[in-house]
Formats: C-alpha cells, structure tokens, sequence
C-alpha cells in the first residue's frame, strides 16, 4: 500500500506528538509540615527541576512568605487552603504526584479526599497518614508528636486569650537542632531556625475528613525516617498498619530528610513515581 507523502507527513507528526505526551515528566506538589515553608525542599526542588520535572512548592496559610497569623487560624480546612486552592484551579485532564512532609500528610490526605482524580500519588516523608485525620485518642496517639521526653521545647501563642488553649507552637531555637535536625547540615539547621514560624496548632488539631472511598483510588506511598524524633518510627508503624500504603522506603534520616539526605530522598521520590508508571 502506497502512502502519500502529504499523509505520511501527517503520521508523523500525529506519532511525534505522541511521543511528546508520553514522554512529559510528572508535576511534583510538595507540601511542607508545621512551622516550615516551601523554602524547606530547596534541595530537593533544585534536583527535581535539573532533571527535568515540573515542581511546586506550597506556603500554607502562616507559613514561608503567606502573611498571615498564625494565631488566626482556628480550623485545618483555613490552614490548608493554599493547597485545596492550587488542586482546584488545576485543570482535570491534569495529575500530580503530592508530597507531605510531617503535618503535612494530613494536607495531602484533605485533598486525596477531595481531588483524587487528580492525583496520581500520594508520597508521605515521615508524615502524620491518617486516613480520617484526628478523630478517635488512637489517631492522636499515632499522628501528634510528643516531645515530652526533651523537656519544655515549645513557645506557645494564645490567639483567643490566655485562658483558652494555645493557638500555636514553635519549637524553642535551643531544641531544634536536637528534634528536629540532628543528622542535617549545620547550615541548614541555621537556615530553618531563620525563617521557621509558629505553626497554627491548634487548627491543626482540628483536621478531620468527610469519609469516602475516593481517598483509597490514590496509591500511596511512604518514606519511613528511621531516626526521626518528631514522629517517631513506632509513630509511622502503627498509621501504615492502620491505613496500608502500596509501598514502604526506609530512609536512615532524621525528621528532615530534605536537609540531611537530599539525594537519596530525591531518588526515593523518584523511585515511588517510577513503581506507577511516571517517570
């Protein structure tokens, strides 16, 4: 059969554009935990981007540059609007790969629930995974760190009054190198004790999903930091063993594995997109 050049032309172009949409790299989300910013995956956003992927960076309401107080914000759904935001104003022929640090799993999971068709994986990095957020003692036993046994680490804010429970905590500068940076560069525990703010705790405290089966359409997967003093290994045990993820990495990190194991974090991640089809 003889094909005219006019239509060859157009075959060509037709496979040309295949290959292209095949060949378009993941967009990364990477979501920040509580008193952090979208400045902490500066490493991991560098490595990302050199190699080709889309990456974005979420400030949640209080943190990094977003102006607001964080003892203003009094409900999860407020603190995690940046976030629902940024998945509503994406197009829905459009997916991401979400990645929560700490806290900020609980933001990944709100809009599980919300966009799963527009997630293609969930990655959780030593993350609070809990599938109806803060709702029974045994998710709060789970998911919130306790950081009783290095004494009293925190400066509270009391937003609604002195009497009232506080509306938000810092860890002291004096405690964060030991918590919450002890395998990290010494530069880059200088960096975080700059520019890390209150974290609005007691919003936080507050998150919890309407139940629906959308949230389980969204493969997961978690990164276990084996040396992590905020939520601690046992912590990330009993949220796998409650809610299973389709994977499990080990990572031999300290809570903050974007400073201290930037690399291999950066791989795992990788890795995690590459066991569902993008890479």
């Amino acid at each position: 059969m003889l094909i005219k050049s006019e239509e060859a032309a157009g075959m060509g172009e037709e496979v040309s554009m295949r290959t292209e949409i095949a060949a378009v790299k993941p967009h990364f989300v990477l979501v920040h935990g509580i008193s952090g910013g979208s400045w902490c995956w500066y490493k991991i956003r560098c490595l990302m981007e050199n190699s080709g992927y889309k990456v974005s960076c979420i400030d949640l309401k209080s943190a990094g540059i977003d102006p607001s107080d964080a003892n203003t914000i009094l409900s999860f759904d407020d603190y995690n609007k940046p976030l629902l935001d940024f998945m509503s104003a994406l197009p829905d022929d459009q997916q991401v790969i979400l990645v929560g640090h700490s806290a900020g799993g609980l933001s990944v999971t709100q809009a599980s629930h919300m966009f799963a068709k527009k997630i293609r994986l969930a990655v959780y990095v030593g993350a609070t995974m809990l599938r109806s957020g803060f709702c029974t003692e045994q998710d709060a036993k789970d998911g919130v760190p306790d950081l009783s046994e290095f004494g009293d680490v925190y400066d509270l804010g009391f937003g609604m009054g002195p009497n009232q429970p506080p509306t938000s905590a810092t860890v002291k500068k004096e405690f964060q190198r030991k918590i919450i940076y002890h395998m990290s560069p010494q530069e880059d525990s200088t960096l975080a004790a700059m520019l890390l703010r209150p974290g609005p705790v007691l919003a936080i405290q507050t998150a919890r999903f309407t139940e629906g089966h959308d949230v389980d359409k969204v493969p997961r997967v978690c990164i276990k930091t084996m040396h992590d003093r905020v939520v601690k290994p046992e912590q990330q045990d009993a949220m796998m063993k409650r809610w299973p993820p389709s994977d499990v990495y080990v990572l031999e990190s300290d809570h903050s594995p974007f400073f201290s194991s930037p690399f291999v974090l950066f791989g795992l991640i990788v890795k995690a997109a590459a066991s569902i089809g993008c890479n």
